[in-house]
């Protein structure tokens, strides 16, 4: 995998999933935009990926508001002049019973999930569709939805729906921008062993449920989303990879 001379901006990208992408993407020569709410985290993980001697720069915001949501990309595309791929990687996991979730629940979570999500890829498409093609594309977009889009897990029913909508996000930007050459895709993962999902204590149950008997480690799901930034995808859009360790099977 090369990212040389590529750009690449990563929500959510100062911790976990997003964390390991970045750090592999930075690896493989891409330059790194990140946006996160943890001012604190960004700086720790900017700072290090300076001293590895990455180009690499932090926006701290909310991405939920669609005016900020552009800002913090314009800033990302004045700082690298072209913005070669998006990764969604912002997120929150709640876990309540079904007849507990409240109002304050579905809207934090949709606000989080979905239109944050919505919200980055319209600034990618504006900025993406008016550049020069890189090759065959002119932008990559990868969104990171969950298993629990497709198979029902006790406690996260309001999770879940915005996971599919997440997938129902992919597949309509992926048709609507195709004749622009921006490919569109998604990731769908199991239990992924983040230092934040092992404090909320569930995956020793999802690993029970694998056929791997594991969880997967961060890196192990970030690999597969630098293969839907790498040059050779050229033709793949639409779709929803599910890397789950046999947890379930498309």
């Amino acid at each position: 995998m090369h990212m040389k001379g590529k750009n690449i901006l990563v929500t959510g990208g100062a911790s976990g999933l997003g964390l390991a992408t970045v750090e592999m993407l930075a690896a493989a020569g891409a330059g790194i935009a990140i946006v996160d709410l943890n001012d604190q985290a960004l700086d720790a993980c900017i700072s290090t990926l300076r001293s590895k001697g990455h180009d690499a720069y932090g926006f701290a915001g909310d991405i939920t508001p669609r005016a900020q949501a552009s800002a913090l990309f314009e800033k990302a595309v004045s700082h690298f002049g072209r913005i070669d791929g998006l990764v969604n990687c912002a997120g929150v996991y709640p876990r309540r019973p079904i007849l507990e979730i409240t109002d304050e629940d579905w809207d934090f979570d949709f606000k989080v999930n979905v239109r944050g999500t919505y919200n980055m890829m319209a600034a990618a498409i504006t900025h993406m569709r008016a550049q020069p093609l890189n090759g065959r594309v002119k932008g990559r977009i990868v969104n990171i939805s969950s298993v629990d889009a497709f198979k029902a897990h006790p406690a996260n029913a309001h999770y879940a729906a915005t996971k599919a909508a997440v997938v129902s996000l992919t597949r309509s930007f992926a048709l609507e921008f195709a004749p622009d050459q921006i490919l569109v895709n998604a990731i769908a993962p199991a239990g992924i062993a983040t230092e934040k999902a092992k404090g909320a204590g569930f995956l020793r149950e999802l690993a029970s449920h694998t056929p791997l008997d594991r969880n997967a480690e961060p890196d192990e799901i970030a690999g597969w989303i630098a293969i839907l930034l790498d040059d050779r995808n050229t033709y793949m859009t639409g779709e929803t990879v599910i890397v789950s360790g046999g947890y379930i099977f498309a």
